[in-house]
């Protein structure tokens, strides 16, 4: 598929979806203060005027209005909305009455498991030289249940890495923009599938969610003229989570574009837990409070990881055999341990702003 045939098929869902997000998005920047809809700087220790939140309610009315629009609804598409409405209305209360993190973990399983209830499961693992792990051995009422319990892992693990990653404004958005974008030219890829027309609805779904993306970071990035809250960082996890099951599988894709916010938050949960800490206690050590600490501006952080995932983005992409994608993760992996041991040790071996 050239670029003109790309054009003539999606350009104008592109076009479209953009405009709607970006006036939904609008329109939220100028109504929110008087709705009162603005953030607590001032709980973080934060000495600045309240920014307007809860963007996410226009990222999810212009995805589930878009997709309402442009993809034919069946059980598939239908669990993708309903499992996403569940996160994103948990998230938004999340963001204004604090729900206990357990209340959200268990809303978040029951997401998860709308997706298994209309069919979406990840059968399989595509090990590289170890070959393919098959998960569908034991089924239990037309259930697969390996298969169901990876997938729920697998959805509950993006949605709070994403989450963990809406620490500087921008990042979320862009991250997840050019994610969703990566799973688009690998859904039109011929090389990857021969039947192009059964990939139409992922590859719509996908660009819908970039398109939206692109057009709140708009809004998003530093300095933000709003913020988009737990509802829209966990509502994008749990739709690129899913996207990288639908249809074959792009787990591997999703876990190369998205490497730095999952190893971040495996990092930082596991610091937690050998601290003696609740991993889901908040704390500013992340990878992008890191390099804050170090120096960097907010704007130039959050382009370093969009340098990161468009790199990896691309690879994965370009990249269609498992054999090159395994050195892709391991450079991954090579990457986020230097950058973290760069970030963490300044000079003479302490944290920067250490005494």
């Amino acid at each position: 598929m050239n670029f003109a045939e790309i054009f003539n098929r999606y350009g104008l869902i592109a076009v479209s979806v953009f405009c709607l997000s970006f006036v939904l998005t609008f329109l939220a920047v100028k109504i929110f203060p008087k709705l009162k809809l603005m953030d607590r700087p001032h709980d973080y220790g934060l000495n600045r005027a309240p920014i307007p939140y809860y963007g996410g309610v226009a990222i999810f009315l212009s995805f589930a209005i878009s997709v309402l629009i442009f993809v034919p609804l069946e059980k598939h598409v239908i669990g993708l909305l309903v499992g996403a409405a569940i996160i994103f209305l948990v998230g938004f209360f999340d963001d204004k009455f604090r729900i206990s993190p357990i209340v959200r973990l268990l809303f978040q399983f029951l997401a998860a498991t709308v997706l298994v209830f209309a069919g979406i499961y990840i059968f399989s693992i595509n090990i590289p030289i170890f070959g393919v792990l098959d998960l569908d051995n034991l089924v239990i009422k037309n259930i697969p249940l390996f298969s169901a319990l990876f997938t729920v892992i697998w959805v509950m693990v993006i949605v709070n890495a994403m989450n963990f990653l809406d620490g500087v404004s921008g990042l979320n958005s862009g991250i997840s923009s050019i994610a969703a974008l990566s799973m688009f030219f690998l859904s039109i890829n011929p090389i990857l599938h021969v039947d192009l027309a059964s990939q139409s609805g992922v590859a719509t779904i996908a660009l819908i969610l970039a398109m939206t993306g692109f057009a709140f970071m708009i809004f998003d990035f530093p300095k933000p003229k709003i913020l988009m809250g737990d509802s829209g960082s966990t509502f994008f996890g749990f739709v690129l989570a899913t996207l990288a099951i639908f249809s074959g599988g792009k787990v591997a894709t999703a876990f190369l574009v998205l490497g730095i916010p999952i190893l971040d938050m495996a990092w930082v949960v596991a610091r937690r837990i050998k601290d003696g800490k609740k991993f889901w206690q908040g704390d500013l050590k992340h990878l992008h409070h890191r390099l804050l600490s170090f120096g960097l501006s907010e704007r130039k952080t959050v382009l370093v990881y969009y340098l990161i995932a468009a790199i990896f983005g691309f690879s994965a992409v370009m990249l269609v055999d498992s054999s090159q994608k395994l050195f892709m993760l391991i450079g991954l992996v090579v990457l986020m341990v230097i950058m973290a041991f760069y970030v963490a040790f300044g000079e003479n071996g302490k944290v920067k702003g250490e005494k």
